[in-house]
This record gives C-alpha cells, sequence and structure tokens, in this order.
C-alpha cells in the first residue's frame, strides 16, 4: 500500500557536506567541485530512474548543467558554516507505473517550488526497502537564494517557514491523492501526523544509508537503535490494543492482503518474536473480517470498525429513503414537459423513465447508465421540476471536471465533494429540507466519505440522487458503497446510447461498457478508425494531422485528442500548435509564466483550466480559446459561451486545451475524438477514451509500442483494476 512520507533538510558546510558532491550522489553523475577541487563519481550507483533540472522563469540557461549549478551555489557561499541548499525528499507510490510517478513528482515540483522562484534538481529513486520491496521516492535539491538574469541573489527567508513547509505536506498528499482517484486505485495517504489522523502510534523515521552500513559492519548506529525502539513501543502497543492495526491499515485502504498485514507489523515491531506474538494476535483478533479469496487467489480483509462504517451509511440510506419527502405536483410536471420540448429532440423511454424515478416522492434515488446514454439531459428535465416546486438543486462529484460536466449537461450549479465537505464543516451551505443534492460518478465514492455525505443529508431533510456507471459497478468491495446502496434500494438504468449517432458506434460503446472491449475494437478496426504506425511518434503526428483536416472542414466542431499520459498529451499539445502555426491561424507568441513554468501562448490557442475558481466560475478541465493576451491580462471565451477576463497574476493555473489525459476527459463529449493508444490503456481508459464522441473517433498507435493490432486489443481489453474482494452485506458469523 502507499505510504506517506515528506521531509526536508537542510545542506550545510557546517556538517562537511558540499552540493556539489550531493547533486553527484542524487544524479549518479560524475561532478568536479571547483572550490576544493575534488571530484565526485557516483555514475556507477543503480537505482536512479529519473533526473532533471527545474528552473524557473529568468534563470540563467548554464544552470541546466548540473555541475555549472551546484558550482555557482558553492561559490556563492564564503561562510565556513553555510547552508548550501534545501533537500525536500518524498515518497512515490509503489501501486503507480514509474512514467505516472515521475510525472506526478515533476508537476508537484514545478507548482510547489520552481514557481516560487526556486531552482529545484529533481531526481527520482527506487531502492529495496526493508519490506524486500521496491521504494520508489524522490530526492528535490532547491537552490536557498532567489534568482536574477545574471544569477543568485539574497536568500529568501520566507521559504524557511514552518508554515510553508507544512503546506507542501498537505499539498504532496492532495497532489497524490488526486493521481490515485484519477488512475482508479482505492487507496489514498495522509499527510497528518498518526496522532492527528487517531491512530495511537508512534511516528516512525526511516533508517538512512549511512546507519544501514554502520549496522551491517557491525557498528551500532544512534539513529537506527532509536528506530528500533520506536519500533518495539509500537509492537507493545498494538499487542495491548490490536484492533489499532486494524485501524491504521484500513485508514487509506478499504482492504488488505496478508502480505500488507505482515509488511505492516514488520514495520511496527522489532525482532522475530515480537513480529510474531502481533502477527498471531491481529489474525486472532475479533476486529479482523475475512472477505474471501480475491480474482488471484489472495485472501483479502477488512476492519470490524469499516464495516461499523458501512453499517452506518445503510442505515442513514435506509431513513432517508423511507421520507415521504420531495414529491411533485403538476406545477412541476408542467415545468418538466415545458423543459423537455425546450431539448429539441425527444427523450428516449428510458430517460423519461429515469426522470419520473428520481422525481418520485422519497429523500433516495439512484440512476445508472452507461456513459453517452443522456443521464445529464435527463437530471437537467427533473431541474426544472424541482427548481419549480421551490427546491434548491446542488450538483456534487468527486473532481471539478465531472462537477463541471454535470452543470454543463444538466444546469445544476455543481461542486466537488470535497468542497461541501468543506463548506459544512465551517458551518456554511448545510443542506435544507429544500434541497436536491445530486452525485455524478457515485461509483467513485468511498464508504466513509459516503456515509458522511448521506447523514449531513439526513439531519438536513435533504434528497440525495446518485448517478452511476456500470463500469464503475464491478463486484462489490468494502469500499464502493454505490453498488451496495443500488442492489438495496434499486435505481433506474438507461441502456439506451444516444451519444454516438451511427447504430454500429453506440452498440460498440455498450460492448465497450460491458467488458466486450476487443469486439468494440474489431467494429473501429472494420470502419477504418484504427492504425498502426512503425513509431508512436508517427501515430502522434498522424493524429495531429487528422485533426487539423477536420479542424480546416468544419471549425465549429468540438474535437480533442486524448492521450494515457501527460507526457504524449505535452507532445500532441506541441505538435497541434506548430501544425496551427505553420497554418498562420495563431497571433503572436508570448511568454506566460504558469504554475507548471513558463508556457508559451498566442490569440487563437486552445487552453485548459487547471485549477477550480468559482470567482471566475471555471474548474480543473475548462477549456475556451485564447481571444486576447495582453501584457498583465488575458481573454478567453469559454466553451459554453461566457467570456473570461482576468489578471495573469491572478490565475496562473494554465495549460494548452488540444489534448489531454483520458482521465481528464472522462464525463465529457466531443464532436470528434482522436485517441493515442499506448500499452499504458486498459479496459476502463478505453471504455472512457473511445466512448467520448458524436460522429467520430480515430485510434492510431506505434507499432514499437504495441507490436500487433491483436496486440493492441489485448492490451486495451485487459483489467487492472485493483482486485475485488468478495460481497460482504453483513458482519460475517465468528
Amino acid at each position: 500500500m502507499a505510504i506517506y512520507h515528506f521531509s526536508a533538510k537542510i545542506i550545510s558546510r557546517s556538517t562537511g557536506r558540499s552540493a556539489v558532491a550531493a547533486a553527484a550522489y542524487r544524479s549518479a553523475s560524475r561532478l568536479f567541485d571547483e572550490r576544493t577541487e575534488q571530484p565526485f563519481d557516483y555514475s556507477r550507483k543503480s537505482g536512479v530512474l529519473h533526473s532533471e533540472i527545474l528552473l524557473p522563469v529568468g534563470a540563467p540557461e548554464r544552470w541546466s548543467d548540473r555541475q555549472a549549478l551546484w558550482n555557482e551555489v558553492e561559490w556563492g557561499e564564503k561562510r565556513k558554516d553555510a547552508q548550501l541548499c534545501r533537500e525536500i525528499e518524498f515518497a512515490l507510490p509503489r501501486e503507480m507505473s514509474p512514467d505516472d510517478a515521475t510525472e506526478l513528482a515533476r508537476a508537484f515540483v514545478e507548482r510547489e517550488f520552481v514557481r516560487r522562484g526556486m531552482v529545484a534538481d529533481l531526481n527520482i529513486h527506487c531502492d529495496i526497502g526493508e519490506d524486500g520491496l521496491p521504494r520508489p521516492h524522490a530526492h528535490v535539491m532547491l537552490a536557498l537564494r532567489e534568482v536574477g538574469a545574471d544569477g543568485f541573489g539574497a536568500k529568501a527567508r520566507d521559504w524557511n517557514s514552518t508554515a510553508l513547509l507544512e503546506g507542501w505536506r498537505e499539498a504532496w498528499a492532495e497532489h497524490v491523492n488526486a493521481r490515485l482517484a484519477e488512475l482508479d486505485h482505492d487507496i489514498r495517504i495522509d499527510h497528518r501526523s498518526l496522532k492527528d489522523q487517531g491512530i495511537d502510534l508512534e511516528p516512525q523515521f526511516k533508517i538512512g544509508p549511512a546507519a544501514a552500513r554502520s549496522e551491517a559492519r557491525g557498528r551500532a548506529s544512534e539513529r537506527a537503535d532509536q528506530h528500533r525502539d520506536i519500533a518495539r513501543r509500537n509492537g507493545e502497543r498494538l499487542l495491548r490494543n490490536p484492533a489499532a492495526a486494524l485501524e491504521a491499515l484500513t485508514h487509506t485502504q478499504e482492504t488488505f492482503t496478508r502480505h500488507d498485514l505482515a509488511r505492516f507489523v514488520f514495520r511496527h515491531t522489532d525482532g522475530k518474536d515480537q513480529f510474531d506474538r502481533l502477527h498471531a494476535r491481529i489474525l486472532a483478533s475479533p476486529e479482523l473480517v475475512p472477505l474471501g479469496a480475491d480474482e488471484r487467489g489472495r485472501e483479502r480483509f477488512t476492519s470490524r470498525d469499516l464495516i461499523r462504517a458501512q453499517e452506518a451509511m445503510l442505515r442513514a440510506s435506509d431513513r432517508l429513503a423511507s421520507q415521504p419527502h420531495h414529491a411533485i405536483t403538476e406545477r412541476s410536471g408542467r415545468a418538466a414537459r415545458a423543459e423537455m420540448a425546450a431539448l429539441g429532440q425527444p427523450l428516449g423511454d428510458e430517460q423519461v423513465l429515469a426522470v419520473a424515478h428520481v422525481l418520485a416522492a422519497g429523500c433516495l434515488a439512484a440512476v445508472v447508465g452507461y456513459a453517452g446514454t443522456g443521464k445529464s439531459t435527463a437530471l437537467g428535465v427533473a431541474r426544472a421540476a424541482w427548481e419549480a416546486e421551490g427546491y434548491g438543486v446542488v450538483g456534487a462529484a468527486l473532481s471539478g471536471i465531472a462537477a463541471e460536466n454535470l452543470e454543463k449537461g444538466s444546469g445544476i450549479p455543481s461542486r466537488t465533494l470535497a468542497s461541501l465537505e468543506y463548506a459544512w464543516a465551517r458551518d456554511r451551505d448545510r443542506l435544507t429540507r429544500n434541497d436536491v443534492l445530486v452525485i455524478d460518478e457515485a461509483g467513485m465514492v468511498g464508504t466513509r466519505q459516503m456515509r458522511r455525505v448521506l447523514e449531513a443529508a439526513e439531519r438536513g431533510g435533504a434528497k440525495v440522487v446518485m448517478v452511476g456507471d456500470p463500469e464503475q459497478l464491478q463486484a462489490i468491495e468494502a469500499g464502493a458503497p454505490f453498488r451496495q446502496l443500488v442492489e438495496r434500494h434499486g435505481a433506474m438504468e438507461i441502456t439506451e446510447v444516444r451519444r454516438q449517432r451511427d447504430d454500429w458506434q453506440r452498440a460498440a460503446t455498450r460492448e465497450l461498457a460491458t467488458g466486450r472491449t476487443q469486439a468494440a475494437i474489431e467494429r473501429y478496426d472494420a470502419a477504418g478508425a484504427i492504425h498502426g504506425h512503425d513509431t508512436r511518434d508517427e501515430a502522434r503526428r498522424a493524429l495531429v494531422a487528422d485533426w487539423m483536416a477536420v479542424q480546416v472542414r468544419d471549425p465549429a466542431g468540438s474535437q480533442m485528442l486524448l492521450a494515457y499520459t501527460r507526457a504524449d498529451v505535452a507532445e500532441l499539445n506541441r505538435l497541434a500548435r506548430e501544425t496551427l502555426r505553420a497554418a498562420g491561424r495563431l497571433g503572436p507568441d508570448q511568454a506566460v509564466e504558469t504554475t507548471n513554468g513558463e508556457r508559451v501562448f498566442a490569440a487563437g490557442d486552445r487552453v485548459m483550466f487547471l485549477r477550480n475558481e468559482r470567482s471566475l466560475g471555471v474548474k480543473n478541465g475548462t477549456l475556451g480559446t485564447l481571444t486576447a493576451l495582453g501584457r498583465s491580462e488575458m481573454e478567453v471565451r469559454l466553451d459554453d459561451g461566457r467570456n473570461l477576463r482576468f489578471d495573469r497574476k491572478d490565475y496562473a493555473d494554465l495549460t494548452h486545451g488540444y489534448a489531454a489525459t483520458i482521465h481528464k476527459m472522462q464525463g465529457a463529449t466531443v464532436d470528434r475524438a482522436y485517441v493515442l493508444a499506448s500499452r499504458h490503456m486498459d479496459r476502463h481508459a478505453s471504455y472512457v477514451a473511445m466512448s467520448r464522441h458524436r460522429d467520430a473517433t480515430m485510434l492510431r498507435y506505434g507499432r514499437d509500442d504495441l507490436a500487433t493490432k491483436l496486440e493492441l486489443a489485448h492490451s486495451m481489453a485487459r483489467s487492472s483494476r485493483q482486485d475485488k474482494e468478495r460481497a460482504v452485506q453483513k458482519e460475517p458469523r465468528r
């Protein structure tokens, strides 16, 4: 399971350290310290996966050379006890692929450090932890001085604040958890101390390489001794209260295996005897709930505390479902019929039934449907009816872009669930009897959060309408409450795909939604919509050529280039701009400082907003076209027709919007989609990518990545979801 680790320290000359030596070691390279005339050669060091230097705007280009950068840092400090640089170290989730982990670290470093004006030397390592498993982590060396055009200036004292460090710690947890959710992992990390999390264990620091080498040579290490003392004390605590171990294990993941348990016990005990005793006590604990074997034959467990949370959620749902409130009258019926007439096309039979279902009396309702079945359109009709009755309708989803898509498709003002809970905790925006809360992508909400939301609705007397996709309703796990709520209270199902205009494409979407991915791929291949190229680069260029051809023919149509990795998205964006520039469709380029570093924009560029900002009415994923670019202001025409003018200093979370990751576009609809396939894609990503379009989609791939169409089909059809455990509708008898 993913762990949280984020630490900061100063590399100082007073302790005999050298910034050049530290950089050479972190990057596994050979560097020469000009001040001491000493070479440092770590080029044989293994386990370094990635190295790069990230420079803020205005930094001299010479600092892109690691040796030049850190020698300049050394020469700039005269004192014998000088502080040379700061080092940040953080653990990366081992559940992520190396590419995803690298992109995760780079985005965080650019946003939190480089944007503040810091020079950052990022190095990603992966060694083997004491539990015998890979331990990916990042080292970030940060210069302490401000950057000027000619070199380093004064030391930035405000970078040393404790509040800033705490902000970084929390921001890292939020950054990781957002990406884990995008990648469909049911695990989370927590930046809070164990005490603040309510876990009665002492925090344990890691044993560094020097301490480990001392131990191996038989010399006592004070740090290693301290580590073992803390582990021993934690082991004693857990032996007295084994339930605390289960609480800790299920704090950031819903279920765990025997191997997860063994790793946890190993970390929090000292020696074989204590390990064996605690391991046996936990396995014998009445708080341990076995769930049976998962798809890979591994026995999985959860905690009774989590089951209690599940049961509390179900009880809250029962009480909501029994409330005879929010029934509609003839007035709201007329409003619903008027909204349907205004749509310009009739609702399908299933959509009409879904509207009737959510408008019926009762404070709990659910709708499930495939991608493109018109769930949001049906909710828009229901919204008109609720508003006619005087109810306030509030939309919510886990992600900002999902909330925006719900708002765009239904007219329901929407925000993230985290934003709602944040407001509730501060006694703002609480739900009342006059409210209807619509939760989109409800299948992605975890047990504890769903419980909190349902209990908040119950306290206020509000109605809750949950909307989800069957693809998100796999075999039940303790952390997937939507499936349980649907089976307990029923739901209206919409299976008629309406987004695609051609019958064969609608059939393909149904096949993608029900796991028949290979059959769907065969349909698109037969229609000439799948092409292989010698290299991935050729595939990218061909996709952009497809995109540009339609851009010329139908400039008013909506289009999007899709890829799995951010690196591919960045290259597609670059190629798209290059093509538009050659066609004379962009204004003069202008450098713009963004949260991810300097980007070049021009009037005519497609842009994507990357941060929710209620004052502007944008969310993470909002798209628009740049219409004017001044020295201090930007003007953007959003795809919903609104025009925004804002100061670049007030909002800098922007990127080019020609291409996006598949995860970012979940829930979006465009006329045409252009998909770059890669071996990263699985069944879920394929379903999302191949169901975004109304008119057409084109998929291309490189044979250097996927050798044949058969290999492409196998990759796109595989399931990489975490293994699901057997259903637990109630506590098993013991």
